[in-house]
């Protein structure tokens, strides 16, 4: 059920904003910081559609941002599967229109030692990291070249540039998506489309509460002092929002091609 702390924006009502008049299109948008970040793309006046496997909880967003005025459509979709991808981005455009904004940020994490990692655990991974952040881009791109431009904001990581241990095929995969974002930026700048990463620490999701506990499990020690040591405190999945919020807006008009560390000074002290 929505933590009515969380969502107190969104119940404002208010529906107008930094993105009104624009349609977001959100990969992994019913939990977590997608979650999040759809309700905070609909408090600042943007139509949502979230694109996620777990249909129940995208549901109940959809219809907490319509029962406040919003605009929103929910449609079940497995972003590693090249049809339902381009099923589910046909039915947007023609439920909401041409769409200006783009998050991808579905994704997933496996705490395992390299040499006990499987191919199926790369192959799992790739495809829910990085194959979905190519399939879902690569037909954004061309659409929003078509509309006149926008803007991609993907879901990177701390993790793109620095390495941790036993998170070896995560750290892959989001330097993968990092350098994705940078080459959209550079190929599809001059058909006016922004494109950049949001790099988080550790958030306050299950996603992160999860590998945070099986870090510990594997013998690390973050819930006993070394998360405050590295970020001073867990982040809360509605201070990455805004940092999209910004990335999609238009006061972030002449920045592409970036990586926005949410990390409270984490990556900067390396």
């Amino acid at each position: 059920m929505p933590n009515d702390s969380k969502t107190s924006t969104v119940q404002s009502g208010k529906r107008s904003g930094r993105l009104t008049g624009k349609t977001a299109v959100i990969t992994g948008g019913a939990a977590g910081i997608g979650r999040a970040t759809s309700l905070a793309f609909a408090n600042e006046g943007a139509a949502v559609a979230i694109l996620d496997i777990q249909q129940e909880a995208g549901e109940e967003v959809v219809q907490l941002i319509r029962q406040n005025g919003g605009i929103a459509e929910f449609i079940e979709t497995d972003v590693s599967n090249a049809g339902q991808v381009d099923a589910a981005f046909d039915r947007v455009v023609e439920t909401l229109g041409a769409y200006n904004v783009l998050f991808n940020h579905a994704g997933t994490i496996i705490v395992k030692s390299l040499h006990e990692s499987t191919e199926e655990d790369y192959d799992r991974l790739m495809d829910i990291n990085v194959r979905s952040a190519f399939l879902v881009c690569r037909r954004a791109v061309k659409e929003m070249s078509d509309n006149g431009g926008g803007s991609i904001v993907i879901t990177a990581s701390i993790a793109s540039e620095l390495g941790y241990a036993l998170e070896s095929i995560y750290c892959m995969t989001k330097g993968a998506v990092l350098q994705l974002a940078r080459a959209i930026s550079v190929e599809y700048r001059d058909r006016g489309i922004r494109c950049n990463a949001v790099c988080p620490g550790f958030v306050k999701t299950a996603h992160g509460l999860r590998e945070i506990s099986e870090l510990d499990t594997a013998g690390q020690t973050w819930e006993e002092g070394a998360l405050a040591e590295a970020q001073g405190r867990i982040c809360e999945p509605e201070e990455v929002a805004s940092a999209v919020v910004f990335l999609a807006s238009d006061e972030a008009s002449f920045i592409t091609g970036n990586a926005l560390y949410v990390d409270n000074g984490w990556y900067a002290k390396g």
